[in-house]
């Protein structure tokens, strides 16, 4: 992690309202330096461990929602047991590919919603996550 990069971690989390420490700038870079991706804590925190940044479980897990609450990432909940962070926060959708439990972008324009429905009095519908489950073909 090299100093500028550092520094642009440190603007852009003082900009979401939170207080660039050292763990949440260490994190934050491994999480935006790759580009739009889905990870869970537990990849995460395993690139924690492999670059060297001393960080808990518990940790990366805290950080990973106050980056959510932040707006920085979205929460992408596609298996039970499983929450994804998506460092892409524009309205999107996904594929989920269940034997390699690999979340992939759906590409923008192919999909269509007609007819959401009505939400309840005095709600808004906030956002709609459609989640395209895939496997593999058996011939």
């Amino acid at each position: 992690m090299n100093e500028e990069t550092d520094l642009e971690m440190e603007d852009r989390l003082r900009e979401s309202g939170l207080r660039p420490t050292r763990q949440r700038v260490a994190l934050a870079e491994l999480l935006f330096a790759k580009g739009d991706r889905h990870l869970t804590v537990e990849e995460l925190h395993e690139e924690a461990v492999t670059a060297g940044v001393p960080v808990s479980l518990a940790t990366v897990y805290n950080t990973l929602h106050q980056f959510t609450e932040a707006g920085m990432i979205r929460v992408l909940a596609v298996e039970g047991s499983k929450t994804y962070f998506d460092t892409n926060t524009s309205d999107h959708h996904h594929f989920f590919v269940e034997d390699t439990n690999e979340v992939l972008d759906l590409p923008n324009g192919n999909l269509a919603l007609n007819r959401l429905p009505e939400p309840p009095a005095g709600m808004e519908i906030a956002h709609v996550d459609i989640v395209v489950r895939l496997r593999r073909k058996t011939n």
